[in-house]
Parts: C-alpha cells; structure tokens; sequence
C-alpha cells in the first residue's frame, strides 16, 4: 500500500483498492505486471536528439523518414508530444524541455534542455528552418518562450508561437485535439506577439 501510494493521485483508499485487486488475481497476472514496470525501468531511455521517451537512442518520431525536419516544436514535456500526436496536424520534430522556467520552483534554464536546443538549430547538419514554441500559456510558459527567443533569434529560424485558441493558464494536455491543432496550424510568429 505505501508503494502505490506514493504514486502521484493515489491516495491510501486507492492504494488499498489496488492491492487488494492484485490479490485477487491469478499470479501470472501479478508477475506480467510487475515484470512490466521493472522492464518500464530498464528498458525505457530519453531520445538522444528530442529527449522524448523511447527504447532506443532514438525515438520513432527522429527516427522516421516521413517526418519534415524542417519543424521543431519545443514543448514541455512527454505528455505534450502525446497530445500534439493525437492532433494528426503536426509532422514536424519536437524538442522535450522537460519544465519550464519557473524560479518560485526552483527551474532555471540549466535544469531544462535548453543547451541541447540551442545546439541542434547552431549544428551546421541542421535543416531546422523554423521553431514551433508550444508551451503552456501561463507567465512561466511564456517566460520560457522568450528565453528561447533572446537564445535563438541570432539563428536564422523562424520562431512562432501556438495560436491561443488554447486559453491562457491551460496545460496542453488538457486541451482537445481539435483546438490544440488549430493552434499548430495556425500558429504565429513570435516576434509579432513581444512587439505589440
């Protein structure tokens, strides 16, 4: 019971719940699903290029030939590259940050995959010909927006931002797919939204 309930939304109650199903099940059942999260563990990496979850060094996305790699689209975390996905609008690459700049947390640009965004627009090899910022449109969001901004307007990217059809302090993943890819479809250039 305190395992699960150190998950994040599991209460004692749940937790209880939970075991006491466990128990009820046949064995192999149980030992499936353990050796499932021990394999979830062990098998699962970051995406060397996006930071994205996969089982290999690079994640299906980087690694599909179908993909434009003209388009990045910096995003916050997993989820949002789940839910971009689920839009079917966006073929582009994506950039997992992995937070936003927040310094009532703690997160500054250094706990963030920041260096490695700025390496792969600088690489020579690059074909990144514009960068998407698709994070959540709270004042950390759009903090770490303009960080990115200041960091990469020296490179010739073109930097836009998610229409705000998503409101203002919504998380992306909670956004419906159709709304969330509009916004990609019809996002604008960043530099229009910081010179109003």
């Amino acid at each position: 019971m305190e395992e699960f309930s150190s998950l994040p939304g599991i209460g004692k109650k749940t937790a209880l719940r939970l075991v006491l199903h466990l128990l009820r099940q046949e064995e192999h059942s149980v030992v499936r699903f353990s050796e499932a999260l021990t394999n979830l563990r062990k098998g699962v990496v970051y995406c060397q290029a996006c930071h994205n979850i996969s089982d290999l060094p690079l994640c299906e996305i980087c690694r599909s030939p179908r993909r434009d790699t003209s388009l990045l689209c910096v995003v916050e975390d997993i989820r949002d590259v789940i839910a971009i996905e689920n839009t079917g609008q966006y073929r582009g690459l994506y950039h997992v940050l992995g937070g936003i700049i927040s310094p009532m947390d703690g997160i500054g640009p250094a706990e963030l995959q920041m260096e490695s965004l700025e390496n792969r627009v600088a690489s020579p090899d690059s074909s990144i010909r514009e960068v998407i910022l698709a994070l959540s449109t709270t004042m950390e969001g759009d903090t770490t927006n303009f960080y990115i901004y200041k960091k990469l307007q020296s490179y010739e990217v073109k930097l836009s931002v998610i229409a705000r059809g998503i409101a203002i302090g919504d998380e992306l993943e909670y956004a419906d797919e159709i709304t969330l890819g509009r916004s990609i479809v019809n996002r604008t250039a960043y530099e229009t939204l910081i010179n109003k």
